[in-house]
């Protein structure tokens, strides 16, 4: 999962304020004469199907699409890849700032720009002058930092993923290393606020084959789980073969997770080990440094890095003499080592692996794409109109010897832990239409991806894969396995299915501590009624639910006091758990006494009727969805207008994920943050058939109609028909236009 990601002031900062330069004559005709060849059509639900007479038309016409329904989100995700964040947020930011800079240079973009192959810079071009011509069509827009762009920068962030492998880097340990002096580092986690568990990241993709449904024709499920708002849902096409829909992360110019007519593709978080840390042995000499590998001293590389950031006075700036060895940069310090970081970081392969598999129109094209290796972190699930379904394990993994443990730092100074080279698909886990019919990820191992199917964990390396199974895992093998009649809608029901795995054996074993205390037990009385509840409770959530809040509000209260639970989910170093650690079959381990069980469900209802008076609440009272502003960290009333959402959180197993937060003191209920975002179904046959939901609505724009009419069918599961096809758009076309008319 990576964000392509040292840089110098002069070529990063822009003023801050500063007016806009002006648009030559010729370059303002170049743009209007692409805007001519680009038709935009927003259907109903206000989704821009772009079609132009060549790719880079389609680029020009989506991006300007993209950045009509939510600029802010477009430029903040190259403010972020670029590490220019402290030009807007100020001080507090130069630690994130200064580490996506350890990886990026504006120069050496440039001049991968220049070599790049004709058909890629044409695209580069392409999405510039779309972005440019939108802000001069819109005097009225001020961006926060950046002013104008320039192609390369699109190689500053090409992957589409939800943070990325730089972010494995502590902003604390990188700031405790590069100068400690000045305001701390921002906290990337700083939690809910809400006393719930922190969501676990990831998404869900599901294929089923043409011998398991009705209609003998593939499916694809495309469920990611982010933050709201990440992606724009968008079409794109061009007389050139493009002609993909699906979910484009906000400012890139590809289509993430999507489709064509003849192939779906879905990522989800992998927990392949994709990036190392290095113990470097270093010396001084002179004024200069040099780190031991093998018998050798080289010399480390040093690098000047400046930082601009916001005051109340205006720009300052701070300068950084960083490090690097040939494993990466130094981030930190382990006892007298210095440690380096190593990832991939291929951004012209990245872009162009991302951008060549949405025109693929086959299995056996669409894997050649994975010949690139830079689809670090990801798993993908695969289906075609051949019926064919396949799961890709995460596309860069470095050759290693395995007499090293790769989940903790190993020794740089010994060549035996050099790469040599990186693991081709045919070496990585990976599955072509198993003869379960089926196939799925929701970020755990691939060791159960097909149920008794799956890639065998023995036959690979240890460092292919350090995850383990996980709640929402069961949950997807419960509804794919032993089916053969899967359809469209069934598909969309097994991703809504609302049974929640982590409960199985929590709630009897509850229950059973009930049970066991003495008839003259204080808490035999007090909680006889919600024992009586949830011992009649089928697991399964919905808005009406009071048993689903009692549980959710128990399960939280023992992860939040951190006795054992499905928090860790035992994620012990190479997927192992230690002996009474919780795991997703077990997710409360033997850590948690029966009186720790009971006194949680009292501290639960506690909880309750302090915040609303009676802890007898509905789910759908509790669990809401509220949107009313743009604010890319939303802040929640309950005041203020909201909806019920039926489904929980992936934490306890739901496939459908609704992850909550309060952020003010004024709201006592559960607002989503992040989970279930675009959501599709797709048949794949002679033709394609899609359904799909955006949360809230594809604008950002409070005062548009579809800044928020798609939140009830976001909330129920209630998927809309997908117009793919420029005739399904008769009746349902609210606009056609070229962009800047």
């Amino acid at each position: 999962m990576l964000w392509s990601l040292p840089v110098f002031a002069a070529l990063f900062a822009a003023p801050h304020p500063a007016p806009r330069t002006p648009v030559p004559a010729a370059e303002r005709a170049r743009w209007d004469a692409r805007a001519h060849d680009v038709t935009i059509i927003r259907d109903d639900w206000g989704i821009a199907h772009v079609y132009g007479k060549t790719d880079a038309d389609a680029v020009f016409g989506g991006i300007y699409a993209q950045a009509e329904d939510d600029f802010n989100r477009v430029e903040m995700n190259y403010i972020n890849a670029m590490g220019r964040l402290a030009e807007t947020e100020g001080e507090s930011a130069i630690w994130r700032d200064l580490r996506m800079k350890l990886f990026i240079h504006p120069d050496t973009l440039k001049a991968l720009y220049a070599t790049s192959p004709a058909w890629l810079k044409s695209l580069m071009d392409a999405w510039a002058d779309g972005l440019n011509f939108y802000l001069d069509k819109h005097p009225q827009v001020t961006p926060k930092v950046i002013r104008h762009f320039e192609p390369w920068m699109a190689l500053s962030f090409t992957e589409g993923s939800i943070g990325g492998d730089v972010e494995k880097i502590n902003l604390g340990a990188l700031q405790a290393f590069y100068g400690g002096s000045g305001a701390a580092a921002a906290p990337e986690n700083p939690g809910t606020g809400d006393g719930m568990p922190p969501e676990p990241g990831g998404s869900n993709g599901i294929a089923v084959s043409a011998n398991n449904t009705v209609n003998h024709h593939a499916l694809l499920l495309i469920n990611p789980h982010t933050s709201f708002f990440f992606r724009s849902e968008l079409q794109m096409v061009s007389d050139e073969g493009l002609d993909a829909y699906g979910a484009s992360t906000w400012g890139q110019f590809f289509i993430y997770q999507g489709f064509n007519d003849k192939i779906g593709w879905m990522h989800t978080s992998s927990a392949v080990d994709a990036t190392d840390e290095f113990l470097e042995t270093v010396t001084k000499r002179g004024d200069h440094y040099v780190y031991k590998h093998g018998n050798d001293e080289l010399p480390v590389r040093e690098a000047v890095i400046t930082v601009p950031y916001r005051t109340a006075n205006g720009m300052a700036e701070k300068k950084f003499t960083v490090y690097y060895t040939q494993h990466g940069p130094v981030t930190h310090t382990v006892g007298d080592k210095w440690v380096t970081f190593a990832m991939m970081n291929e951004p012209v392969k990245a872009l162009t692996q991302s951008y060549i598999r949405t025109k693929a129109r086959d299995y056996k094209t669409f894997r050649q794409s994975f010949d690139l290796h830079t689809n670090s972190s990801n798993n993908t699930i695969f289906a075609d109109a051949a019926g064919d379904i396949a799961y890709f394990h995460g596309n860069y993994i470095p050759r290693r010897d395995t007499s090293f443990d790769w989940t903790r730092p190993v020794d740089g100074s010994n060549p035996a832990t050099d790469y040599h080279g990186l693991l081709s698909v045919d070496e990585t886990p990976h599955l072509f239409n198993p003869a379960s019919g089926w196939l799925y990820n929701s970020n755990n191992s691939p060791w159960s991806a097909a149920g008794p199917s799956s890639p065998k964990k023995d036959d690979f390396p240890r460092y292919v894969d350090n995850g383990t199974e996980s709640a929402r895992g069961l949950h997807a093998i419960r509804v794919l396995q032993n089916r053969k009649d899967f359809s469209l809608e069934g598909l969309r029901a097994a991703a809504f299915d609302s049974y929640q795995t982590w409960f199985e054996k929590p709630i009897p074993a509850l229950i059973a501590a009930w049970d066991a205390l003495p008839a003259g037990d204080s808490l035999k009385t007090k909680l006889s009624e919600q024992i009586g509840m949830l011992r009649s409770w089928d697991l399964r959530w919905s808005a009406s639910s009071i048993p689903t809040t009692l549980a959710v509000y128990w399960g939280s209260d023992i992860q939040r006091a951190g006795r054992g639970a499905g928090r860790g989910a035992g994620r012990a170093a190479g997927g192992g758990a230690a002996a009474g650690a919780p795991s997703a079959a077990d997710p409360l381990g033997n850590r948690v006494t029966p009186a720790q069980m009971l006194q949680s469900l009292v501290a639960a209802c506690d909880k309750l009727t302090a915040d609303f008076g009676t802890w007898k609440q509905p789910w759908g009272e509790v669990n809401r969805f509220q949107r009313v502003d743009d604010s890319i960290t939303a802040t929640f009333s309950d005041a203020a207008p909201s909806i019920p959402v039926m489904f929980t959180t992936a934490t306890w197993g739901s496939l459908a994920s609704f992850a909550t937060a309060r952020t003010t003191a004024q709201a006592k209920k559960l607002y989503g943050t992040s989970g279930n975002s675009f959501v599709s179904v797709i048949e794949f046959g002679d033709s394609v058939r899609a359904i799909a939901v955006t949360a809230g609505g594809e604008s950002g724009d409070p005062k548009s109609k579809h800044f928020n009419d798609q939140a009830e069918r976001y909330a129920t599961g209630n998927l809309r028909p997908v117009y793919y096809y420029r005739s399904q758009l008769k009746g349902h076309t609210e606009r056609e236009y070229h962009p800047g008319s």
